[in-house]
């Protein structure tokens, strides 16, 4: 935890001022019962109502200055923890935002949910009650044991018998139930996972009937988290009958011993009930050293998960911030023998080599998981290579910046991603001050135009999270028109036409064709009638490169190719 201390930098006063107030509310806590014994061993003994009424009247000034120490703290307490949890989750995102790919595989995003929300208020939670009960708690353990010498030291050896029993089964109770603790974090990441899966995955869900399926999933991992807090539960319910039983024993034993004292003249009945008050004192303070023990437990394996995060460096990082100059004569791509591994794997990709000129227009197809999107993804840098070298316009990929690399590139992933405001929000993605005319000629080329037309909105039409409230088409379509607004130089597409129709599809890449002069265009598709008209055709092969040229040479040359046209095209059609 001391490592987040970062973040309570600009909250020095707060965390001065909160601790100090509640320490005098505190001395106020601690004078009362000597004011109550003093009420009743001489205002009440001496039936002096003017005393009484005097010194009631000053333990009600006391109880009101307190309370004003209090709220202090209170507000203190408030702006430091607010802020510390702000500037955490600010940094933590920014931070996981630098991540790569493979960084944020690692991890997993429920898990980085998890520790963004629930974890960052665990540490919030910490930080308030460093501030409002770290200080005043143990003080007013030891403040009463000294209080109770003040009053009678042979009284006294009740409380030094007493307050060590307590903090013993403090002790036992926490160093039972902190593994616990730290079990029901892990726990609800698992319960998070599940339950994300399930609300991005509702219509799969139904469409195959799982819903019983998926209930006694989330019912598993839900009960495993009960049980664990219950397991807690059941030992942190020994806490208040234990510690309650001891302190109600040394409460007996100082109205026994005392009552003989006071008979002897030796001690007063205020001082008595005084006793009694400071041992309540001590033994409602060690309850709340224990709930603070939890709360910092828990802080501290929240801590140790969020510091994690902040401990996983980059895989991928900028050599500079400032632009190069591209090459003007060179390539727009070259794969100089490239290979690629996903962390300690094998490879993904093998000694790939291939070069495409400015405007060609490059198809990859491939079987399911040969390596085609691994590929696309190693151009805007998403991964480094393993071996060998990526360049763009005669530049190795690692020495551009990530702006100046990526703002030459249009990428419509594979799964398509919109998010929530409206069409014409998601469209300025790329170009904040794209004219109108900018986006109606993207949603052209994209086949979006006519859709978004017929909507009464138009482009002001509200898109939920996921872009839900379209079609896939349509979310499709959307995210290529999206990458059309920048007019990038390299337009990716990640097989983001497998929800088109083939006549949809074809008069996508007849205006691809007819008006993206001069663009850059990979297309990966698993539809032969997608890539078969571009101008070269990547064969990839379980992470190889089986063939590369024109539909025509390819078909001749490379039988991996030939095979999967025949499994899409008639004979006849695969030759012409």
């Amino acid at each position: 935890m001391f490592r987040l201390r970062r973040f309570l930098k600009g909250y020095i006063f707060q965390l001065t001022v909160g601790p100090l107030c509640k320490l005098i509310e505190a001395v106020f806590e601690l004078m009362i019962p000597m004011i109550t014994a003093d009420i009743i061993d001489t205002g009440v003994k001496n039936n002096d109502a003017g005393y009484v009424l005097s010194r009631g009247g000053l333990m009600v000034l006391m109880g009101a200055l307190g309370l004003c120490f209090a709220l202090v703290c209170q507000k203190s307490a408030s702006i430091a923890s607010q802020g510390f949890g702000t500037k955490l989750r600010n940094a933590m995102f920014r931070h996981i935002n630098t991540l790569s790919y493979e960084e944020i595989d690692r991890i997993g995003t429920p898990s980085l949910i998890t520790r963004m929300t629930n974890d960052i208020n665990q540490l919030q939670l910490a930080v308030a009650m460093l501030i409002r009960l770290v200080i005043r708690a143990p003080f007013l353990v030891i403040g009463a044991m000294i209080m109770a010498f003040m009053i009678d030291v042979r009284m006294a050896l009740i409380f030094v018998v007493a307050a060590p029993l307590i903090a013993l089964v403090l002790y036992i109770v926490m160093t039972r139930s902190v593994p616990y603790f730290k079990a029901m974090q892990k726990k609800l990441d698992r319960v998070s996972l599940i339950s994300r899966e399930n609300l991005s995955g509702n219509r799969v869900i139904r469409a195959f009937d799982k819903q019983d399926y998926e209930q006694q999933r989330f019912d598993s991992a839900n009960s495993e988290l009960a049980s664990t807090a219950v397991r807690v539960g059941r030992i942190s319910a020994l806490l208040n009958p234990i510690t309650y039983t001891i302190a109600q024993a040394a409460i007996i034993a100082i109205v026994w011993m005392g009552s003989c004292y006071v008979d002897s003249g030796s001690l007063q009945t205020g001082q008595i009930i005084a006793l009694v008050n400071y041992m309540t004192q001590i033994l409602l303070a060690m309850i709340v050293v224990s709930n603070l023990v939890v709360i910092f437990t828990k802080a501290a394996a929240s801590a140790s998960r969020v510091n994690e995060v902040f401990d996983m460096q980059p895989s991928v990082t900028e050599k500079t911030h400032k632009d190069i100059s591209p090459d003007e004569n060179a390539p727009a791509v070259v794969f100089d023998n490239v290979c690629f591994a996903y962390g300690s794997g094998g490879y993904a990709l093998k000694n790939i080599s291939f070069s495409v000129k400015r405007g060609m227009t490059v198809g990859i197809i491939g079987g399911t998981g040969s390596g085609k999107s691994t590929l696309v993804n190693l151009i805007p840098r998403f991964y480094d290579v393993s071996e060998g070298s990526v360049s763009v316009y005669g530049n190795d990929v690692r020495e551009y910046s990530f702006e100046q690399l990526r703002s030459v590139m249009g990428i419509v992933p594979q799964k398509a991603a919109l998010f929530s405001g409206t069409i014409e929000d998601n469209l300025r993605w790329a170009k904040k001050d794209a004219s109108d005319e900018e986006i109606n000629k993207a949603l052209r080329i994209s086949q979006s135009y006519e859709f978004v037309e017929k909507m009464p909105e138009k482009t002001k039409k509200t898109v939920t999270a996921g872009g839900k409230n379209l079609s896939g088409g349509q979310r499709q379509r959307l995210t290529i028109a999206r990458a059309l607004v920048g007019s990038p130089e390299i337009l990716i597409l990640d097989d983001s036409a497998s929800a088109l129709d083939f006549a949809t599809d074809a008069a996508l890449r007849k205006a691809l064709r007819d008006e993206t002069k001069g663009m850059t265009v990979f297309m990966v598709s698993q539809r032969v009638g997608t890539v078969r008209y571009a101008d070269k055709i990547l064969v990839i092969d379980n992470g190889e490169l089986a063939g590369q040229g024109t539909h025509n040479e390819l078909v001749k040359s490379c039988p991996v190719y030939r095979e999967i046209c025949l499994s899409q095209l008639r004979a006849e059609e695969v030759e012409n």
